[in-house]
């Protein structure tokens, strides 16, 4: 009964930003389960080299090149998936960027490029697959969130937005789609060694320190600490559970 709970044989995901981080952290633990895997990301070498990676776990994988902030590119992207793996069960929205600037000194067009990569593109990648899981009798989706859902930060004003919206979104597609079988949850990563974060421990002074003294567990994150998140959200375990918001921060946010 415990394996039948994390079964994903035959299921099909798409993860965008797949290709590292979070994301191929995710990946990884959805294909471990049995998921075929649709890596979509800008980069194709890297998307490439995840699919690699993935398929040597034995499950299918295709990589996708796709700008998800254009809605045509993600409605051909979702046909392939589609056409190619043959249905669409499982969507983790993980495509994200930051520019670190406080809110005077933010541009227009840099805040627009944070929305659109970080939230937009959730709304219209939702939006595109909700038909093809209602065909299949329900789905799952997992945004992906950030401490900054929860707290605010001088350097990150667009980044903040773009997540505290996540987490609305998230309740909204739980709420909507509820009778369609459809659970959308969000996962608020804590501070994740990945390359985003690596940057931001160059521009902000003693940021290593303060996350270390921070965290009761002591470390930061790891990618292949998603995993686990990623196959409960997707699987029949989590088929009462939906419009949550999960910390997988070693503790971060429960410290005053």
């Amino acid at each position: 009964m415990t394996s039948q709970l994390f079964d994903l044989t035959g299921k099909v995901a798409i993860v965008t930003g797949g290709n590292g981080g979070i994301g191929l952290g995710m990946a990884r633990g959805l294909a471990d389960a049995g998921a075929s895997i649709a890596v979509v990301g800008r980069n194709e070498a890297k998307s490439q080299a995840a699919v690699t990676d993935l398929k040597a776990r034995g499950v299918k994988a295709i990589a996708i090149a796709t700008d998800v902030t254009d809605k045509s590119a993600v409605a051909d992207m979702v046909a392939r998936v589609s056409r190619e793996l043959g249905r669409i069960d499982i969507l983790v929205n993980n495509a994200g960027i930051n520019i670190r600037k406080p809110p005077h000194s933010l541009d227009i067009e840099e805040w627009r490029s944070v929305i659109d990569t970080n939230l937009t593109s959730a709304f219209l990648c939702s939006k595109a697959v909700h038909a093809a899981m209602k065909a299949v009798g329900g789905g799952k989706i997992i945004n992906i969130g950030s401490m900054m859902s929860i707290f605010g930060a001088s350097f990150a004003p667009a980044y903040a937005a773009s997540k505290g919206g996540i987490v609305q979104f998230t309740r909204s597609c739980a709420c909507a789609w509820a009778a369609d079988n459809i659970q959308a949850n969000a996962i608020l990563p804590g501070w994740i060694d990945t390359d985003l974060t690596r940057r931001a421990r160059t521009e902000i002074g003693g940021l290593h320190e303060r996350v270390l003294s921070r965290t009761p567990a002591a470390r930061w994150g790891e990618i292949g600490d998603f995993a686990g998140i990623a196959v409960f959200l997707a699987s029949p375990a989590s088929d009462f559970v939906t419009g949550t918001a999960i910390p997988i921060d070693g503790g971060f946010s429960i410290l005053g």
